[in-house]
C-alpha cells in the first residue's frame, strides 16, 4: 500500500481561509494542505499554479494506487515532476520550463521520456495534447543532440587546440564556441517556425561556422580554412573594417565575394552549396541584421547573444540548449542513442586500402539522401522532355497548356504554405524543394507512358494526361519523396521514425488532394522509379498504409461513394471484394491508369478504344458480349490491400497476447474482416487498429478468454508505427471523442451485438479466409548477404553511403580489415585477391541463391543471377567439370553482359524502326 500523504487539517485549513468579501487581510494560503512537504517543495520551486497542484497530486495518488512502486521514495520525486508536468500542460498553466522540470527532480531528458512511457500504463493517464506536447520535445531534443555532436566535431577540424601566443585569452577555444553555439540556437529560433527539420538547421549552422570563421585570427585556425581566410583578408573583404561600410553594401559583398570558406564547409560535409547560399541570404542575413551584430567589426558580445536567448527559451519553456556546452546530464543521450550518436564514419584514406566504417550519423545520413536525389535530378529538366512532348501531341485532346499552367499554380501555393509552415525567411527554399519536385515529377510522369506503351502498344494517352487528379496526385507523389528526403532523417530515441510537421499528409492540404486519389499513384510510382532509395521505398509504403488505415475512411473521402455505387450496383449482394479471393494471389500488375480510370468497360485485348487506357479487371475466358460494366478497379485493389494490412496487424498483436489460443485467430479475424466488409461505416473517421482491437475483445470476451482492453492496449503500444491517439482518443458520435472502451461499450458492441453472439454458439459463422500473404512488392532484399559456411565473404549492391566530394559518386569502403571487397566497375585489384576469394567459394558447400530483388522493368537480364552449379540460368549452358566455381562465375558474367548487348542493340533497332514508322 502506498503511504499516506501528510495533510497539515486538510478540510480545516481550507475552512479557516479568510473569505474575500470578508473586509480582513487575506492570511497566507498554508501549501501543506495539499500532498506532502516535499511536494509542496517541488511546486514552490517550479511556482506551480493551486490549481495544478491540487490536481497533480490527485494524479500522483491515483497513480499510486494503482503501482505501489511508483510511491516508493526511489521513484516518488520522479512521479510528482510528471504528474505536474502532465496537469500543466492540460490545464495550460506552465510555470516552468521543461529544463527547470528536470533539474528540479534530478532526471535525464532520456530517462524522463521512458518514465512517463511507464507511467502511461493506463490509457487515460496522459492525454493526447500531452503526447502532443512530448512528440514535439522529443523532434526538438533529437535534432538539437545530431546538431551539437557535428558541430563541436566540426569546430575540432577548424580551429587549434593550442593556438599560438599572440592570440587573447578571450579569443580561447572555449569561448568561440560558446559564442558560434548560442548565436545558432538564436538564429534557429528567430528564423525557423519548424525548429525539427534537420537539413535547415544545418545548413544555418554551416552559414554562422562560415561567419565566425572569417572573423577569427588565421593564427586560430587549422588549414584549409586559414589560407581561405588570409586570402579573404589579402582581398580586403572580410577583416577590414567595417564601421563605415553601408549595411546593404556590406552584406551584398559578404554574398558575392566571401564563398571560399562556405564552399570549403559545404565540400566538407557534402551539403549543396546552392542551398546554403540561399539560406544565407534569405534567412542568416536578416537574422544579423535584426539584431544589430553585421555591422560590427568584431566577434558578437556573448552577453548581448545570452540575453536574447534567455528571452527565447523562458518563451519556449522547453529545453535549454546552452547545457549542451556543458555537457550538462540533464541533455545527455542514453547509452544506446549515445553510441549511435557518436559513431561518426571515418573518412576513406588513401594510405589505408581498407577502413571499418560504423553506422553514419543523422547529419550524415541526411547528406548523403539529399546527394543520392540531387544527382538524379540536378541534370533533370524543369520542363517536359522532348519524349514527353511527343506524347502530349499524340493525345486528342493536347495536355501542354494545362499542365504547364498547373506546375506554375502549385508552385506559388507551395511556396507560400512552405514559408507558412516554417518560416517567411524560407520560401525561397522551398520554392528549391518544389523546383525537384517538378523535375522528378516530369521523370516519373515519362516513365509511366513508356510502361503503359510497351504494355498496351497504344500511344495516345488523352484521357489519361487530362485527367487533373492524376496529374495532382503524381506531382504531390514526386514532391513528397523530395519533401521527406529533405525531412525524416532524425529518429527518435525510441527507435521510430521522427515526423516533422511537414511530412505526410501535409502535402495533401498543400494540394488539397485527398488521401484515397493519392493512393493510387503509390505503386506505380515506386514501380517506375528504379533511383528511389530504401529509405523513399518504405516510406511511400508507410504513406500508403496510412492511408488504407484511416486517412482514406476520412469523411469527404470518395471511398464511400466508391463503396456505395458498388453495393448499389447489383444489390446489397454486392461486395467491394469478395472473401472468396482473400486467400488469391494480391497482383501488383495495375498501373496508375487503371486507377484513376476505373470504373470503365474493359476492351477485348490491349487495343486502344478507351484512348490508350485500359483496365485489368477482365476476367479469363470473359467474352466482350457477355460482360457488364466492370466494378472500381481502384476500389477492388484497395480492399484486397486493406485486407492484407488489417491481418498482419492482427496477427502481430495476436502472436503477443494470445499465442496459446491459436483457434482464436481466425474467429477474430473473420469478425475483423465482416466488419470492413458489411459494417464499413464503422471506420468513418476512426482508424483500422480501432476496429482490430475491439474484434479482439469481443472474441475472447464470448469465448470466456481472460485478456482486458487494458492489455490489448498496452502490447498495441509496444507495435511499430502506432500513436497512442488511435486508442486514446476514437469518435463517438459527432464531434464527440473518448477511449476505445467507450466506443467499444458505445459504438462497436452495439452494432455487431447480434454477430459477435454467434460466435457463441456451437455454429459459429463461416469463417473467411485467411489473406494470401506476399512478398511486399517494396522490399529490397537484405544486405549485405554472407556467403554460408564460414566464410568472409559478403555480397551487397551498391547504396549509401556516398562520397560526393570529387565529383562522381564512389561507395565509401565499408569491409573490415580481415574481408575482401570486390566491386563490379571499379578496378579489381592485384591477382591475389582473386585466388583468395576462389579458394574461398571452392572451400564452400553451399551456393549463392538468387537473389528476389525488386525489377523496375520486366525485362529480364537486369541484373546478374546465379542458379545451380554447372548451369547459367541466363543461357542454359554447361561448365566443364574441371573448372572452378569462380571460372564458372566468371563464365555466367561474360555470358549475361554479352545478352545484355544483344539485348541493347535489339531495343535500340525496335526504337528505331518505331520512330520510322
Amino acid at each position: 500500500m502506498p503511504p499516506k500523504p501528510l495533510r497539515r487539517a486538510g478540510s480545516s485549513a481550507k475552512s479557516q481561509r479568510v473569505s474575500p468579501d470578508s473586509g480582513s487581510a487575506p492570511l497566507a494560503a498554508p501549501r501543506l494542505d495539499i500532498g506532502e512537504a516535499d511536494f509542496v517543495g517541488l511546486c514552490d520551486a517550479l511556482k506551480v499554479p493551486e490549481g495544478v497542484r491540487e490536481k497533480a497530486w490527485k494524479t500522483y495518488e491515483s497513480l499510486s494506487a494503482a503501482d505501489g512502486a511508483l510511491a516508493s521514495n526511489k521513484k516518488k520525486k520522479e512521479t510528482w515532476g510528471v504528474c505536474i508536468f502532465i496537469v500543466a500542460i492540460d490545464l495550460d498553466e506552465i510555470t516552468f520550463t521543461f529544463t527547470e522540470l528536470l533539474k528540479s527532480i534530478g532526471m535525464n531528458v532520456c530517462t524522463f521520456f521512458q518514465f512517463l512511457k511507464e507511467v502511461d500504463v493506463n490509457m487515460d493517464t496522459v492525454s493526447t495534447k500531452v503526447d502532443s506536447t512530448v512528440s514535439r520535445l522529443k523532434k526538438k531534443y533529437d535534432v538539437l543532440l545530431a546538431l551539437y555532436h557535428k558541430f563541436e566535431r566540426t569546430c575540432g577540424l577548424i580551429y587549434l587546440e593550442q593556438p599560438s601566443s599572440e592570440i587573447s585569452a578571450e579569443l580561447s577555444s572555449v569561448l568561440v564556441l560558446k559564442n558560434y553555439w548560442i548565436t545558432f540556437l538564436l538564429a534557429k529560433g528567430k528564423v525557423l517556425q519548424v525548429e525539427d527539420d534537420l537539413v535547415i538547421s544545418f545548413q544555418l549552422l554551416l552559414c554562422v561556422l562560415d561567419y565566425f570563421i572569417k572573423l577569427s585570427p588565421p593564427a586560430m585556425l587549422k588549414e584549409p580554412y586559414k589560407s581561405a581566410v588570409t586570402a579573404v583578408a589579402v582581398n580586403g573583404s572580410a577583416r577590414t573594417p567595417r564601421r563605415g561600410q553601408n549595411r546593404s553594401t556590406r552584406t551584398s559583398k559578404q554574398v558575392d565575394t566571401d564563398t571560399k570558406v562556405i564552399e570549403i564547409l559545404c565540400k566538407e560535409h557534402d551539403c549543396n552549396l546552392d542551398e546554403v547560399k540561399n539560406v544565407y541570404s534569405t534567412s542568416f542575413i536578416p537574422f544579423l541584421n535584426s539584431i544589430g551584430i553585421v555591422a560590427s567589426s568584431g566577434l558578437p558580445e556573448v552577453e548581448v547573444i545570452l540575453q536574447q536567448y534567455e528571452e527565447l527559451y523562458l518563451k519556449n519553456k522547453d529545453i535549454d540548449a546552452r547545457l549542451f556546452l556543458d555537457h550538462d546530464e540533464t541533455l545527455q543521450p542514453d547509452v544506446v542513442a549515445r553510441s549511435q550518436v557518436d559513431r561518426m564514419p571515418l573518412k576513406p584514406n588513401s594510405d589505408e586500402e581498407h577502413i571499418l566504417t560504423l553506422p553514419q550519423t543523422p547529419v550524415r545520413a541526411a547528406m548523403n539522401n539529399i546527394q543520392q536525389l540531387s544527382m538524379i535530378l540536378n541534370s533533370a529538366a524543369d520542363k517536359p522532355s522532348d519524349t514527353l512532348i511527343k506524347y502530349f501531341n499524340n493525345c486528342t485532346v493536347n495536355p501542354k497548356d494545362s499542365i504547364l499552367k498547373r506546375v506554375e499554380n502549385f508552385d506559388h501555393i507551395f511556396k507560400k504554405k512552405f514559408a507558412e509552415a516554417v518560416g517567411q525567411g524560407c520560401a525561397e527554399i522551398g520554392a528549391q524543394r518544389y523546383k525537384l519536385g517538378v523535375r522528378l515529377y516530369y521523370r516519373v510522369m515519362e516513365s509511366m507512358l513508356k510502361s503503359e506503351e510497351e504494355r498496351l502498344s497504344v500511344q495516345n494517352f488523352s484521357k489519361l494526361l487530362n485527367d487533373n487528379i492524376f496529374h495532382t496526385s503524381l506531382l504531390a507523389c514526386a514532391v513528397e519523396v523530395v519533401m521527406a528526403t529533405y525531412g525524416r532523417n532524425v529518429s527518435q530515441s525510441d527507435g521510430t521514425s521522427a515526423e516533422t510537421d511537414l511530412s505526410f499528409p501535409w502535402i495533401l492540404n498543400v494540394f488539397d488532394l485527398k488521401a484515397f486519389d493519392f493512393y493510387k499513384v503509390i505503386e506505380s510510382f515506386i514501380r517506375v522509379e528504379p533511383s528511389l532509395t530504401r529509405e523513399m521505398i518504405k516510406h511511400l509504403e508507410r504513406c500508403e498504409h496510412r492511408i488504407m488505415e484511416s486517412l482514406a475512411w476520412q469523411s469527404g473521402s470518395p471511398l464511400f461513394d466508391l463503396i456505395k455505387q458498388s453495393k448499389e450496383r447489383e444489390g446489397q449482394t454486392e461486395q467491394p471484394e469478395p472473401t472468396s479471393t482473400l486467400n488469391l494471389p494480391l497482383q501488383h500488375n495495375h498501373t496508375a491508369a487503371d486507377l484513376y480510370l476505373s470504373p470503365v468497360r474493359s476492351p477485348k485485348k490491349k487495343g486502344p478504344p478507351l484512348s490508350g487506357t485500359s483496365t485489368s479487371d477482365a476476367q479469363p475466358g470473359v467474352t466482350p458480349q457477355t460482360q457488364k460494366p466492370q466494378k472500381s478497379t481502384s476500389l477492388s485493389l484497395f480492399y484486397k490491400k486493406v485486407y492484407l494490412l488489417a491481418y498482419l496487424r492482427l496477427r502481430t498483436l495476436f502472436f503477443r497476447l494470445l499465442s496459446d489460443h491459436p483457434d482464436l485467430e481466425p474467429l477474430i479475424w473473420t469478425l475483423f474482416q465482416h466488419t470492413l466488409q458489411n459494417e464499413y461505416e464503422l471506420m468513418r473517421d476512426r482508424h483500422l487498429d480501432q476496429i482490430m482491437m475491439c474484434s479482439m475483445y469481443a472474441i475472447c470476451k464470448v469465448k470466456n478468454v481472460d485478456l482486458r482492453f487494458k492489455t490489448i492496449v498496452s502490447a498495441y503500444k509496444e507495435l511499430p508505427n502506432t500513436n497512442q491517439e488511435t486508442f486514446k482518443r476514437v469518435l463517438i458520435r459527432e464531434e464527440q471523442y473518448d477511449s476505445i472502451i467507450v466506443f467499444y461499450n458505445l459504438v462497436f458492441m452495439q452494432k455487431l451485438k447480434t454477430n459477435i453472439l454467434q460466435y457463441a454458439s456451437n455454429r459459429p459463422p463461416t469463417l473467411s479466409p485467411i489473406p494470401h500473404i506476399p512478398r511486399s512488392p517494396y522490399q529490397f532484399s537484405n544486405s549485405p548477404r554472407r556467403v554460408p559456411a564460414g566464410n568472409n565473404i559478403y555480397i551487397s549492391p551498391l547504396k549509401s553511403p556516398y562520397k560526393f566530394s570529387d565529383g562522381f559518386q564512389s561507395p565509401t569502403k565499408m569491409t573490415p580489415r580481415s574481408r575482401i571487397l570486390v566491386s563490379i566497375g571499379e578496378s579489381f585489384g592485384t591477382s591475389e585477391k582473386f585466388q583468395k576469394i576462389n579458394q574461398m567459394v571452392c572451400n564452400s558447400d553451399y551456393h549463392l541463391k538468387r537473389s528476389a530483388e525488386v525489377s523496375a522493368a520486366p525485362k529480364p537480364l537486369k541484373r546478374l543471377r546465379f542458379d545451380i552449379e554447372g548451369q547459367d540460368e541466363a543461357d542454359g549452358s554447361k561448365h566443364l567439370p574441371q573448372e572452378s566455381k569462380f571460372q564458372q562465375k566468371l563464365a555466367e558474367m561474360t555470358s549475361t553482359r554479352t545478352r545484355m548487348q544483344k539485348q541493347k542493340l535489339n531495343d535500340g533497332n525496335d526504337t528505331s524502326a518505331s520512330e520510322e514508322k
